[in-house]
């Protein structure tokens, strides 16, 4: 077979071969004092560029809404102030999840009805692997509404005025458990081409 004609199979095996990433979040109250606000949730994502779904249900909370934000850390050992603040690595303002300037794990409210809040989320800007990725980091469902930095109080760029953190819970990976590593797919097969060109005797400059 030609180098080129085992490209394109490689081409096709690589994407054949891509794997849907699944995260879930078991979400836990922050207050001891008020054990009821507990959730379950999903994220999605079918390629790196694809949009992350998040799916899921908390129970407990008031009816109304509430803001929903990644954090940077998973680390919940003082509750959900150690999950630290909105996962933000560009250094920009809060703002709404379809704003061009906002923190990466700005997401909005959820709404709760009769105490419960079905969670259905699209995000084209949080991944689920490169540098953008969430998992190992946090969810947190706060006690009041975010207003997405349109706000006039001095949180309102920074947190959304969004209230105290009602729970929280880190990112696990639940599938695949072997292949996480950012741009995966993209290194297998820029390795296996150059595997190809080494065993063919070609040389390729840049």
């Amino acid at each position: 077979m030609s180098v080129k004609g085992m490209l394109t199979l490689l081409v096709f095996g690589a994407v054949a071969v891509a794997a849907e990433h699944v995260a879930v979040v078991r979400l836990t109250p922050n207050n001891v004092e008020k054990p009821n606000v507990t959730g379950n949730l999903e994220l999605r994502q079918d390629s790196s560029d694809s949009p992350v779904k998040i799916n899921g249900t908390i129970w407990g909370l008031r009816d109304g809404l509430h803001g929903f934000h990644v954090h940077q850390a998973g680390d919940l050992s003082n509750g959900c102030v150690s999950a630290l603040g909105h996962f933000n690595p560009d250094k920009h303002d809060h703002g709404a999840p379809g704003d061009a300037v906002r923190h990466v794990g700005d997401l909005g409210n959820i709404e709760s009805t009769n105490g419960v809040a079905t969670v259905e989320i699209l995000d084209n800007v949080i991944s689920l692997s490169g540098r953008n990725s969430i998992v190992g980091r946090s969810i947190v469902v706060h006690e009041g509404e975010d207003d997405l930095g349109k706000g006039n109080h001095s949180l309102s760029l920074k947190t959304g005025n969004a209230g105290d953190r009602a729970a929280c819970g880190v990112i696990g990976v639940l599938s695949p458990l072997d292949s996480w590593m950012p741009n995966s797919g993209t290194s297998f097969l820029w390795s296996s081409y150059m595997l190809i060109l080494s065993a063919s005797g070609m040389v390729i400059k840049f």
